[in-house]
């Protein structure tokens, strides 16, 4: 397992080692005691999440205000731009974003702390998504920030005039300047 840089202090890009031949591939996809050594906090993951979706579907901004969830998240087909955005006031990168694509070819995975905002775009045709969290989901406390808040910037891979299908929720997402954040 390898961390490679990823902007966003806290939040942590890995790449595993793949060993592969004419048979297929292997990857340990959760080491604790090796990502730990590369700066993972500790962490209990106690729920295993698993969505699909579509060409231009986005996911997000999503995060729950009380009983946060830090994810760790992976793509086992297909391929997404997946998306941290930083919350916690207190912190130097409060309101900056970063992303990275995340793919079944490029077996990455993302570590999203508590505190933090999560979304992705589906880039292919169709993505399966892979993701522990360390909370359980609880509806009452989920929040959601507008996917093209001007405030944040984020700079989704859409092709020009190409508008992403959102869910119901995520079109009535909040701006940065009005949303519940974090301490």
């Amino acid at each position: 397992m390898q961390r490679e840089d990823f902007s966003l202090p806290d939040a942590m890009l890995f790449a595993p080692r793949v060993f592969g031949d004419e048979r297929g591939f292997f990857f340990e996809s959760f080491n604790e005691r090796a990502m730990r050594s590369l700066g993972l906090p500790e962490a209990r993951f106690v729920q295993d999440n698993h969505s699909k979706s579509s060409r231009h579907v986005l996911r997000g901004l999503h995060y729950q205000i009380r009983q946060p969830q830090g994810k760790l998240v992976r793509v086992v087909a297909g391929e997404v731009f997946d998306v941290a955005v930083d919350l916690r006031r207190s912190s130097p990168s409060f309101g900056r974003w970063a992303g990275a694509t995340l793919s079944a070819e490029n077996k990455r995975l993302l570590w999203i702390p508590p505190g933090f905002a999560h979304g992705f775009l589906c880039l292919s045709e169709t993505a399966e998504f892979l993701y522990k969290t360390t909370d359980y989901y609880a509806p009452e406390y989920e929040r959601s920030i507008l996917w093209n808040d001007s405030e944040i910037g984020v700079k989704w891979p859409l092709p020009e005039g190409v508008t992403p299908i959102l869910s119901a929720k995520d079109q009535l997402g909040k701006p940065l300047s009005g949303a519940e954040i974090f301490d």
